[in-house]
């Protein structure tokens, strides 16, 4: 069953996710390593680190809040660069996020080692059929888990900097001891190395936008539960990495495969029974756990991300009873064991570390591709800043990272690329006829561009602005309608007309007026949604709800409006910054309305006011009729409005009483003989009438 995925994913199961795919190798094994390259500073290339991934995080952010679907880094480049890209982006993730994650599982051996004497691959099958289990019951059961696994691993890592900071020498901790040699032990080079690889130790943040599809108001929860996230890793590893070199010696440090735990060993032994270190233990089979099972999470909404925009099968693209995408994570659990069985996971991973820095220098460019296509519909909940110098630094940034992981590495990355496009020329081209936003960057420069993407992003943001889609009703009922079909009118009317109608319209949240010609005080655009309707749209920070004037003329006006001639009705749209998307999804049902059959013969004939609001409104979501003849309300008559009884969605949004309109704020009290307009999804409506 094809369908959509649910929306239950909250701020902290962002931060959840982000967090738990973090920590797994990055501080329980890689510290040794990284030692050995750069000694006692390897703190400094983790803390270095966590600032670089900044344009790489913010950008992801900016796309994610932007186009939150499932697939995050396919889903972007595809739209952004076109559908090769897309294939480059999401079997590439796709193969990077399975390496990672099964190298993961492979990583908790090493402690369970201390303790337990058993398989470590014949281990980590295990969980992995586990952790797909979960995933497949749903989304929600699966950031259960992460939340469970994140809140030991974070608790559990700071009473062990606590307690380690304890034991340091104060200030002097974070200053290089000439005791125990050069601070840069391999000098300049070998500390940027280092950085290149601690980096990939954050490379787990971003994963969160393959499942933006399924995070609740992603504009704030995205980018801020990334921001606490990367604070969260970046302090961790830094000061965890900084206890290790105090606590435990080079030598000893560099031939670690469990320097955490070797390190609570020495300042915790004076817990009984072993428990620091059972403890610490603990947490590094919870950070493995949680990168485990937030890779198969997120690795499984690439293949059904591409399989709805066919460029693999599109079984992958169906939903299970649970509402997840069964086929995709099976076929991610197989891939991974797989892996497991097959291959040096250890060394692959790592190079496949290389192709997610690739990824990242390319969500970088797709975000200057989006910007300068000028997409009216591209409307990001969150925008990265300092465009385009954070970009171009993430860009290179990227890239030069990739080459200091050596040949290897930029062996393994061509190889993958090469793979994709192969996919893609002998599988999908033939299929598809979408393109992606830098055709509208061509269009700029005499050539084409792929209207599909721009019909796509309002899609997106309707989506994106579930909770406001009866705003448009709400926004009809109480618009200040104009007809002048009688008179002779110039600009210079419709201004006086315009301040007329706004006055006591626009307040701002403590209910005080604003300035009418503040609001109104620039040259309006006005753009064609229907034969001689012409629509124009503000957006003003101050104005807590949105706003709509509607003004119909007749053959005698003059409006002096320049590329306007034909027009016969105005409307002027006011509307707040928030949540961002919101005016073009008014305007998208106002161009619905007017383009519908019969509109245009119904509007120019009708009497008043009262009927031109009727024929604006979308009839499956409005009633309007005597209270009386409403059973909810008969009986509640006499009540104010913020009192009264309704089906779930629905609302009164005014009262027609003895010929004036009345806006059914909720201390109006509800006569017999109102006339009610009432405005709720189509099956509730039903219900009243």
């Amino acid at each position: 069953m094809a369908g959509k995925l649910k929306k239950n994913l909250n701020l902290f199961d962002v931060y959840a996710m982000s967090t738990g795919a973090m920590f797994s190798s990055g501080l329980f094994l890689l510290p040794g390593i990284a030692a050995g390259y750069t000694g006692d500073s390897v703190y400094l290339a983790y803390l270095l680190a966590g600032f670089l991934i900044l344009p790489a995080m913010y950008c992801m952010a900016e796309l994610s809040t932007a186009m939150p679907k499932a697939g995050g880094t396919y889903y972007f480049l595809d739209r952004a660069m076109g559908p090769l890209m897309g294939t480059i982006g999401g079997l590439g993730s796709w193969v990077a996020v399975v390496f990672k994650s099964a190298f993961a599982l492979v990583g908790m051996g090493a402690y369970l080692g201390i303790y337990l004497d058993m398989p470590f691959t014949l281990l980590a099958i295990i969980l992995t059929v586990a952790f797909g289990a979960i995933n497949i019951f749903g989304a929600k059961e699966t950031t259960l888990l992460q939340r469970i696994l994140v809140a030991a691993l974070v608790v559990i890592l700071v009473a062990f900097i606590i307690f380690g900071l304890s034991q340091a020498n104060g200030a002097s901790t974070f200053f290089p001891n000439a005791d125990k040699g050069p601070f840069f032990a391999k000098g300049l080079v070998g500390f940027v190395s280092t950085i290149g690889l601690v980096f990939v130790s954050y490379a787990g943040l971003t994963k969160v936008a393959s499942v933006a599809e399924e995070v609740e108001n992603p504009d704030v929860n995205i980018p801020l539960g990334m921001t606490l996230s990367l604070i969260t890793a970046t302090v961790i590893y830094t000061l965890g990495t900084l206890i290790l070199i105090n606590t435990l010696e080079a030598a000893a440090l560099k031939q670690s495969l469990t320097p955490v735990a070797d390190a609570g060993r020495v300042f915790l032994n004076w817990v009984p029974l072993d428990l620091g270190v059972i403890l610490i233990v603990v947490a590094a089979i919870a950070a493995f756990a949680s990168t485990g099972n937030a890779g198969i999470m997120s690795a499984s909404r690439y293949p059904y991300a591409m399989a709805k925009d066919k460029l693999i099968p599109q079984t992958l693209s169906e939903l299970g009873r649970y509402g997840t995408p069964t086929k995709s994570v099976i076929l991610t659990v197989i891939a991974m064991i797989a892996v497991l069985l097959i291959f040096n996971v250890e060394g692959v991973a790592k190079l496949a570390s290389a192709f997610q820095l690739l990824l990242f220098g390319l969500i970088c460019v797709a975000v200057i591709v989006m910007r300068e296509s000028r997409i009216d519909s591209y409307k990001p909940g969150f925008k990265a800043p300092f465009y385009p110098w954070l970009q171009i630094a993430g860009i290179m940034i990227a890239f030069w990272l990739i080459i200091e992981m050596g040949i290897l590495a930029i062996a393994f990355t061509g190889m993958v690329v090469i793979g994709c496009v192969l996919w893609y020329h002998f599988y999908a081209s033939g299929n598809l006829e979408r393109r992606g936003a830098i055709f509208h960057i061509h269009q700029r420069l005499g050539q084409q561009k792929y209207e599909g993407l721009e019909r796509e992003l309002m899609t997106i943001i309707h989506d994106r602005t579930q909770a406001q889609n009866l705003s448009y009703e709400g926004v009809v009922a109480r618009s200040a309608i104009l007809d002048m079909r009688y008179g002779k009118y110039d600009s210079d009317h419709l201004n006086e007309l315009l301040g007329e109608a706004a006055k006591n319209r626009f307040a701002d949240d403590d209910g005080e007026d604003l300035d009418f010609d503040a609001i109104f005080r620039h040259d309006w655009r006005h753009r064609p949604i229907g034969p001689g309707v012409y629509l124009a749209l503000k957006t003003e920070p101050a104005v807590p709800n949105p706003e709509l004037i509607v003004c119909r003329f007749g053959p005698q006006a003059k409006l002096g409006i320049d590329n306007i001639e034909d027009a016969h009705t105005l409307l002027f749209l006011v509307s707040p910054q928030k949540p961002v998307g919101l005016d073009l999804r008014i305007a998208g049902h106002l161009a619905e309305v007017v383009q519908s059959d019969n509109f245009l013969d119904r509007w120019l004939i009708a009497k008043d006011e009262k009927a031109l609001n009727e024929i604006l409104m979308r009839d499956d979501h409005f009633y309007h009729g005597p209270a009386e003849k409403i059973s909810h309300l008969r009986d509640q008559i006499g009540k104010p409005v913020g009192e009264l009884e309704l089906p779930a969605s629905c609302l009164l949004a005014m009262i027609e009483r003895d010929g004036d309109l009345i806006i059914a704020k909720p201390d109006v009290i509800l006569m017999a003989g109102d006339d009610i307009s009432i405005i709720g999804e189509p099956d509730d409506i039903a219900k009243l009438i």
